[in-house]
Formats: C-alpha cells, sequence, structure tokens
C-alpha cells in the first residue's frame, strides 16, 4: 500500500492568539518579508521565504486586526482594538508614531509611493495621513455605508478601495473628490479583498463565494461558489492561474482561476482559517488561522511522506538565520517574550 503523501509546510509559532491579517513585501535587495497581526497585540516579522522569526513590534494594547510593511520593507503599519494605527520602522522595531483615532481600526494600507497611510475602522471614517507630516491632520472621507473592514489603494493612488463589516459590497472612492464612483455587488459582506501585484484583477471573498472583478473598468470577471464559507482569498499573481481560498472548514483549497475547479486542498490548521496571501514570485503562500499559527505552503512540488516531521519556526526555538540577506533587520530589533498577552479585552475582540 503506497504511502499517503501531503503538503508539509512550514508552521510558524509565536502568536499566542489568532492570526487575523498577514502580508508579504514585494522582493527588496534584502529578500521579501512577511508580517503577521494577531489578537495577541504584538504584529510579527518574519523571512518570507523561510518564514524565520526577525522580530515583533511592541506597543499596541489590544487586539491588531491589520498590518502592512511598505514597499522596501522599512517601515511597516499595523491597525488595532486600541483606538490607533502605527508607524513602525522595521529594521529596528521602534514605533515612530501613533496615530489615535476615537474607535477600533480594522485596516490599514500604505499608498504605492510610501508616502501615505490609509487607515479605516469602525468609525466609518477613511482616514488618509501624510507620512512626510505624521503630525498633520489626515484627510477624512466620512460617508462610509458601515464599519470598514477591507481598504486598498488602486491606480497608482488615485483610487481607494473599502468594504464593510456589516453589508455588502466594495466600494471604490475617487480620493481628489473622496466620492464613491462604483460599487462592486455582493450578498455577503466582503471579509477580503486583494489587488492583483499587476493591478489587473481586485480578488473578493464574500460568504461562501470568491469574485474576481477587473481592476480598471470594474465588471465581474470570474464568480465561483465555494465548498463552505471562507473569509480569504488570493490570486497566484506570477501567472495569475490559480488561486487559494480558505476559511470556517480549517483548509486551504488551490483552485484554477480559469475553470474554478479544485485542484489542491491542504490540512494542518486547527482553527478557521482566517487570511491567506501569496508570496510575491507566487512560489508560496502563508495562512494564518484562528489556532494562533502562520503556514507556509510550497505551490509546487514540495510533497513529503505524511508521517515526515514538520519544522516549526517560532521565536521560542533558536531562529536559524542562514542567509546574510536578514542579518541587517534582525540587527538592533527589540526581541520579546514569547506568549506576553496584553489584556484590554473591552474592545479586543470587537
Amino acid at each position: 500500500m503506497d504511502k499517503k503523501k501531503v503538503a508539509v509546510p512550514l508552521v510558524c509559532h509565536g502568536h499566542s492568539r489568532p492570526v487575523v491579517d498577514l502580508f508579504y513585501s514585494p522582493v527588496t535587495p534584502d529578500g521579501f518579508f512577511l508580517i503577521s497581526a494577531s489578537k495577541d497585540s504584538s504584529p510579527m516579522l518574519r523571512n518570507g521565504e523561510t518564514g524565520d522569526w526577525i522580530g515583533t513590534f511592541e506597543g499596541h494594547k489590544g487586539a491588531v486586526w491589520s498590518c502592512c510593511l511598505d514597499t522596501s520593507a522599512l517601515r511597516a503599519a499595523s491597525g488595532s482594538a486600541d483606538f490607533s494605527a502605527k508607524l513602525w520602522d522595521a529594521l529596528t522595531g521602534d514605533e515612530l508614531h501613533s496615530f489615535e483615532q476615537k474607535h477600533i481600526v480594522r485596516a490599514c494600507t500604505f499608498s504605492e509611493d510610501t508616502h501615505l497611510l490609509l487607515t479605516g475602522g469602525v468609525e466609518k471614517i477613511l482616514r488618509i495621513f501624510d507620512l512626510n507630516r505624521p503630525d498633520a491632520p489626515p484627510r477624512e472621507v466620512d460617508n462610509s455605508p458601515g464599519s470598514i473592514r477591507t481598504v486598498a489603494w488602486l491606480h497608482s493612488d488615485q483610487t481607494i478601495l473599502s468594504s464593510c463589516t456589516d453589508i455588502g459590497g466594495v466600494r471604490l472612492w475617487d480620493v481628489r473628490s473622496g466620492k464613491i464612483v462604483q460599487t462592486l455587488e455582493t450578498k455577503s459582506p466582503v471579509t477580503s479583498a486583494e489587488v492583483s501585484r499587476d493591478g489587473r484583477y481586485i480578488t473578493t471573498a464574500d460568504g461562501s463565494t470568491v469574485k474576481f472583478w477587473d481592476a480598471n473598468h470594474f465588471g465581474l470577471v470570474k464568480s465561483y461558489d465555494m465548498p463552505c464559507n471562507v473569509e480569504s482569498a488570493s490570486l497566484e499573481p506570477k501567472f495569475g492561474n490559480k488561486f487559494v481560498a480558505g476559511g470556517e472548514d480549517m483548509w486551504i483549497h488551490v483552485f484554477d482561476f480559469h475553470t474554478g475547479e479544485q485542484i489542491g486542498c491542504n490540512k494542518g490548521h486547527h482553527g478557521p482559517v482566517h487570511c491567506l496571501r501569496f508570496s510575491p514570485g507566487g512560489e508560496s503562500y502563508a495562512s494564518g488561522s484562528e489556532d494562533g499559527t502562520i503556514r507556509i505552503w510550497q505551490l509546487g512540488p514540495a510533497i513529503h511522506d505524511e508521517n515526515d516531521s514538520v519544522p516549526g519556526n517560532g521565536p521560542t526555538g533558536k531562529v536559524k538565520v542562514s542567509a546574510d540577506d536578514i542579518a541587517q533587520k534582525i540587527e538592533g530589533f527589540h526581541i520579546s517574550g514569547e506568549g506576553k498577552t496584553t489584556e484590554k479585552e473591552k474592545a479586543t475582540d470587537a
């Protein structure tokens, strides 16, 4: 009887509560990097290829719902239930600025030119902060129809995308006028919205459906029904021929973009999958789960026997730094104790 072959991911431990957002940097001269947001209040930075832990950003006092890196991976940003968005130095881990708000910040993202930070949350206000003048008041776009769940930039920072926690649809805003120019209609609230690397598609997950929209003309290109409610979906960035989706059934499903046929299913998480993102080159993708782990899966033929040991890359064990490319990032980074959580539960899980 043949041994069953299964995909064995890199398992990244370190977060003590659910992982709710993941973000890959583009490829930089030092490689590429992965940042994770968790309800444990401490975003973590990792080597995007190996999953090795580099450092932890310490300073939030509530769940961190969103995180991102700028195009050079020199700065990070995070949005939290402690009513703030923070800007970080990704080399040292130092907090550069805290943008205080009046309610939970659910989403944040850097503009393509890295000069602006966009945030959104329970206040129903999109705020655009000028990072060259961080103390200046932000520009506010305040007619979102609901609590903001996701945000993104399109069209060389001329358009903003947002979705809401409690109502369906994706709204596209003209940055100059602050007006909604288009709404992409969905039945359920959109829990994940990703602009493809080449700027051609917007990938959305709503309920048990994954949709692909033309990012320039806003027409619906493809819509596929999923085997369960999915919380996140990501399109392979290099060839655009595959996508992954994950949600409440704890599995990561791999599909053919052109036909919608399921071509793979990866099992390993012990809780619902909250976030999925492809690496910038498309050779792997990361998943974050209610179980507190991040798993990095190879898209290609990284198949092992079912009883092979699975490597773990957490901040408790030895941080295996074989490549010189991340030595600079590790140097001077604040190293935190594992599992240290700050209890501000009032707003944490809102």
